[in-house]
């Protein structure tokens, strides 16, 4: 399966950022892509406004995702991004979406809010409460995570053992001391901990560090982004998951019950 992983950075109109989508959307389907991941949260966003990103949410059926499916009914791609959608007065859901053949076929309501390093994401924010379902893409199966989601490893554990070989991962990773290293490790050790292919988006810009990344089973860096908007490709192959599985079990091998969700 050829996978793209777009990054850019998002701004505060929305229109603009909806056509940044579509321009990647489509860039990704006519080079073969079967599995587009963009970043988090790319409705809306300013540097000097920390409340942009849920004072701009729209509905469920909004405008912004409206854009996003008519570019969507043009071929098969799958596509994955998050959105805040609109919950009660002030107060958003961080939505992961995915879109294919014009319609939303999965979501996920970001469960691990970022009430970490300083910011408080739950200030405005709705916590979900189960996981998505995985899904397939191209004879895949496909486990969907957003962002903070990366530093519990219980998740991503989940998600393989109900059946995963890819998780694909929208983010904005913020800037900060070690942040980039954090970034890193946790990429491949999700990767290793469930001998999984790993897709991360991470929107560049001021205050995030981009570096989008597909790691393979083993933990080794496939395809990688810098700091600047960029569109990759890499090239995820099912054998490799089980050749990968054979050699180094540890979903077999592990002595602790399924993590479950409380």
């Amino acid at each position: 399966m050829k996978v793209a992983v777009g990054q850019f950075a998002v701004g505060n109109v929305w229109q603009d950022n909806a056509r940044t989508c579509v321009g990647l959307m489509a860039q990704a389907a006519s080079n073969g892509a079967k599995l587009l991941v963009l970043p988090e949260a790319v409705l809306a966003r300013d540097d000097k406004d920390p409340d942009m990103s849920v004072n701009s949410a729209q509905e469920a059926n909004g405008e912004f995702l409206h854009v996003l499916l008519e570019e969507s009914r043009k071929n098969a791609l799958t596509t994955v991004l998050t959105l805040h959608i609109r919950t009660t007065t002030g107060r958003a859901a961080n939505t992961l979406l995915v879109l294919r053949a014009g319609e939303v076929i999965s979501r996920y309501q970001k469960i691990h809010l970022y009430d970490a390093f300083s910011m408080q994401e739950s200030r405005l924010v709705d916590a979900g409460n189960q996981l998505a379902p995985v899904i397939d893409v191209a004879g895949m199966k496909v486990g969907l995570l957003t962002c903070y989601d990366l530093r519990f490893p219980e998740m991503a554990l989940s998600l393989a053992l109900a059946g995963a070989e890819v998780l694909v991962l929208p983010a904005a990773w913020l800037r900060g001391p070690h942040k980039e290293l954090h970034w890193s490790t946790l990429l491949a050790a999700r990767a290793l901990d469930t001998t999984c292919y790993v897709v991360a988006s991470g929107e560049c810009g001021n205050r995030n560090i981009g570096q989008s990344k597909v790691i393979d089973p083993l933990g080794v860096t496939i395809a990688g982004a810098a700091q600047a908007p960029a569109l990759i490709y890499a090239e995820l192959e099912s054998e490799r998951v089980s050749a990968v599985r054979a050699m180094l079990p540890v979903l077999k091998n592990r002595r602790f019950a399924a993590p479950r969700l409380f």
